[in-house]
């Protein structure tokens, strides 16, 4: 389990997340994903821990949380709480030693109190999330070890084919020999169906939602917390809160994620000239190109939260995520970015994923990156008329949008224009 309640312990019933999947192979020639050369934050890492540049400390029973947190840039602030036990460390994971999460915009940790490894999942520039473990041991050189055998719940039709990223929400078993189901959750579920098997802290306003499911809080007579403290032993945690900003992000981010990767892989698959000695047949540019349109309208729905659940009333966290989520980013003249967080009737300001940014997105294909640039100005210029894009984009945003993509984007098209229509 490297971002929610994954893994195959005791749980059916999981719902595929809606859209198209990669068919292909790992092992495809443009691809070779196990022998590829890999660019990712934990490579990086991995050569300071090796030249002494960085070096981690082992801490009591958090282990080597803290000083991993600290190498890989993953604020305490992120710190969600999951305690569905359904990961390979479930046995070790409950409602009184829940699992801490960590996130920043490209690399997720994932720790267990008194677990065997710390477990982190890397978003690579070209080979989708790639997956690492750190022993919780002691010893001269600690190294991120790569894995795969997460693949197994990290690959399959809920990531969209590709090594990605999950976030479930679950429901308890009614009994000993019944299973507890799942179903996964992004930007576009309803609230009261998220969160089931983690705490989660501070307000959701007038909506209501699945977690805090746990005896303690149930004895309440609400179900909303502002920490967790009392609920557990907090020895070797970072904060005793499990945000819900932090939480909706992370809703945004698993399925942005692996939309990125598919459509990188559909790209590279597809490419005769990575196929040696392949030679495209009559038709074949055309067939492509009009694959990568349909998955390039895929990819732009999502990133421009075109079926986001609206809010029913203000969200507000309890950590300070949201203050420092929102200060991050890449700023125009105007000190507007895509970082920033709204909380009261959506998740973004201007609804644009920040993950346009990311080193995945830069690494696509010119094919991929071109297709999903036309349908991005196709929707934001105004030449998409539909409803839907009507509904969720007005003027205002869709010139906000442009106007800090064209002064924070590198490399954006020339058509891109400020909006007038």
């Amino acid at each position: 389990m490297w971002v929610a309640a994954s893994g195959g312990m005791g749980v059916e019933g999981l719902v595929a997340q809606r859209g198209g999947m990669f068919l292909g192979s790992l092992d495809d020639p443009a691809i070779k994903y196990s022998t590829a050369p890999i660019d990712n934050v934990v490579v990086d890492l991995n050569k300071k821990l090796a030249d002494g540049t960085v070096r981690l400390s082992f801490e009591g029973r958090s282990g080597y949380l803290q000083s991993a947190l600290d190498a890989l840039g993953l604020p305490v602030e992120s710190q969600m709480l999951v305690f569905s036990p359904t990961s390979f460390q479930a046995r070790r994971i409950n409602a009184g030693n829940p699992r801490a999460l960590f996130y920043n915009d490209s690399v997720e940790l994932g720790w267990v109190r008194d677990g065997d490894v710390i477990e982190v999942a890397a978003q690579d520039a070209h080979e989708g999330v790639v997956f690492y473990t750190l022993d919780q041991r002691p010893v001269d050189a600690p190294r991120f070890q790569r894995v795969t055998t997460c693949l197994g719940c990290h690959l399959t039709r809920d990531t969209l084919g590709v090594p990605g990223l999950l976030m479930f929400s679950t429901i308890p078993p009614a009994n000993d020999r019944a299973f507890a189901s799942a179903s996964t959750t992004d930007h576009r579920s309803p609230l009261e169906e998220r969160w089931g098997g983690w705490f989660v802290t501070g307000s959701a306003g007038p909506a209501q939602h699945m977690g805090n499911k746990v005896a303690a809080v149930e004895a309440r007579a609400s179900r909303e917390l502002a920490t967790v403290n009392g609920l557990f032993d907090m020895d070797g945690y970072r904060k005793p809160t499990s945000d819900i900003a932090a939480l909706m992000v992370l809703s945004h981010q698993t399925h942005m994620t692996n939309l990125i990767t598919r459509a990188g892989w559909e790209a590279r698959a597809s490419d005769p000239t990575l196929h040696a000695p392949f030679v495209a047949a009559p038709g074949e540019d055309a067939r492509i190109a009009a694959q990568m349109r349909d998955i390039a309208s895929e990819v732009v729905d999502y990133l421009l939260f075109i079926d986001e659940t609206p809010l029913a009333g203000p969200i507000r966290g309890s950590s300070g995520f949201t203050e420092r989520f929102s200060s991050a980013g890449l700023k125009d003249a105007k000190g507007r970015s895509l970082h920033q967080l709204d909380l009261t009737r959506r998740l973004m300001r201007y609804p644009c994923s920040y993950l346009i940014y990311s080193a995945a997105f830069d690494g696509l294909p010119s094919i991929a990156k071109n297709a999903i640039y036309a349908r991005m100005w196709q929707v934001l210029s105004g030449d998409e008329k539909g409803a839907r894009y009507r509904t969720a984009l007005s003027l205002a945003d869709r010139q906000a949008i442009v106007d800090i993509l064209l002064q924070t984007r590198n490399g954006l098209p020339d058509f891109f224009r400020p909006v007038s229509r």
